[in-house]
């Protein structure tokens, strides 16, 4: 059952991509914007239409949540870890359908999250409506459900590894043989068919970086710390704010994305960079084009950006977001080192590459899912031992730091801890 989940959950994770760059067209004029001046191709004059896009957007897909998914709230992942540990991995599948197509919509429309989520969303629902179909027993329901996640997560994102790798330490938290030869067969699988579909066309495109002396290998320690705070703090923030959002907002929750995406459309034209994924800027930030004054206003911005998109009702990942924060934390590490040792670092863009991973551990406590992840990516073996030096040092910080992870608490009214369930 693993291959046919692996091939529904791909196409489901290629449809869901191709969604987003559709929206994001409707908005913007192009697949992925990059934040310049203006905007080819639209009605749209200037850089005015940054803060009525998420307005638009929130007023479409605010009645749909309400309507077809007033219960399912979250960045998708935290949701597919509750379902695993409280039903047995029973996903309403309905509810997935109209939380991906929200997810595309406020994305599209200058929500600042990301894919993963709802990609693991709609695989998960996939293995969870195939074990339902044949009635199989909880344990294998939860193993189907992981295939799917871990489909949807290498067709999305051109990430196999990682999707499998997701499937095992947040979902399954489970390494046996029977589980792991069905997820990589279901990762397999879905990554044959986003190759098939979008030509391998990669989601996002990194420089490729060594290690220039080996004094950096001290450094990227430091770097793994510093990012397993900025890691411990994202996580903080988002529900802080989402609790913020709770106690403000007693007017019908239907209407609540439209009124909250003017604050979300304020930040958006003051940093245009925010929009969306942000692959673009995150690229920018580790080519050097950004000083470090501006990269360090876009990790806090980017913070708040996500949170608030979350905290009004959004709905999208929190993986992407997570890797901008850690790029935008390495870079500026990266451009002091450069500047006090020119000799013995390499540039900032490496540390950024670092960084990124290093936070995404630090705020899911997966640490081998952010090392494929990043090392899919850019496809450089050099880069491990930083690597894995950096997440391991990040993800210890964070344990010392904070019991909650980003994805085990579910983002409900009550803020229900799904830890309490492993």
């Amino acid at each position: 059952m693993a291959v046919p989940i692996g091939a529904i959950s791909g196409f489901g994770g290629v449809v869901f991509r191709y969604l987003v760059a559709g929206f994001t067209w409707v908005f913007t004029g192009r697949a992925d914007y990059p934040g310049l001046d203006r905007v080819a191709g639209t009605p749209w004059p200037d850089v005015w239409f940054l803060l009525l896009a998420p307005v638009v957007a929130g007023a479409v897909y605010g009645p749909i949540l309400h309507r077809f998914a007033a219960d399912a709230r979250g960045h998708g992942v935290s949701e597919v870890i509750h379902a695993v540990a409280e039903h047995d991995g029973r996903i309403a599948p309905r509810a997935t359908l109209v939380r991906a197509l929200a997810s595309a919509v406020c994305i599209g429309g200058g929500g600042s999250a990301g894919l993963i989520g709802p990609v693991v969303q709609i695989g998960s629902a996939t293995g969870s409506a195939v074990a339902q179909t044949f009635r199989l027993d909880g344990s294998r329901m939860r193993l189907l459900v992981a295939c799917g996640a871990a489909g949807g997560v290498a067709a999305a994102v051109s990430a196999p590894l990682a999707g499998a790798f997701l499937a095992l330490e947040l979902i399954l938290r489970s390494y046996t043989v029977e589980s792991v030869v069905a997820v990589v067969l279901s990762s397999v699988t879905a990554s044959v068919i986003g190759r098939v579909m979008r030509s391998d066309e990669p989601l996002l495109s990194l420089a490729q970086f060594a290690v220039h002396d080996p004094v950096e290998y001290v450094l990227y320690p430091m770097l793994g710390i510093t990012a397993g705070v900025v890691g411990v703090c994202f996580s903080k923030v988002l529900f802080l704010v989402r609790r913020l959002c709770d106690r403000v907002w007693r007017r019908p929750e239907w209407a609540r994305p439209a009124v909250g995406g003017l604050a979300l459309g304020a930040m958006l034209f003051a940093l245009p960079q925010l929009y969306g994924v942000g692959y673009p800027a995150l690229e920018a930030a580790i080519s050097g084009r950004y000083a470090i004054g501006l990269v360090l206003v876009l990790l806090v911005a980017k913070m708040l950006a996500t949170s608030l998109t979350l905290g009004i009702g959004g709905s999208g990942g929190v993986f992407a977001p997570t890797l901008f924060i850690g790029t935008m934390a390495g870079v500026a590490l990266g451009d002091i080192a450069h500047h006090l040792l020119p000799d013995t670092t390499t540039s900032a863009g490496a540390y950024g590459l670092i960084g990124m991973g290093a936070a995404l551990s630090a705020a899911t406590r997966a640490p081998i899912t952010a090392v494929t992840i990043v090392f899919e990516r850019t496809g450089e073996y050099p880069r491990i031992l930083p690597l894995l030096a950096a997440v391991t040092m990040a993800t210890l910080t964070a344990r010392l730091l904070s019991k909650d992870t980003i994805c085990t608490r579910t983002v409900s009214r009550d803020d229900t801890d799904a830890q309490r369930a492993h």
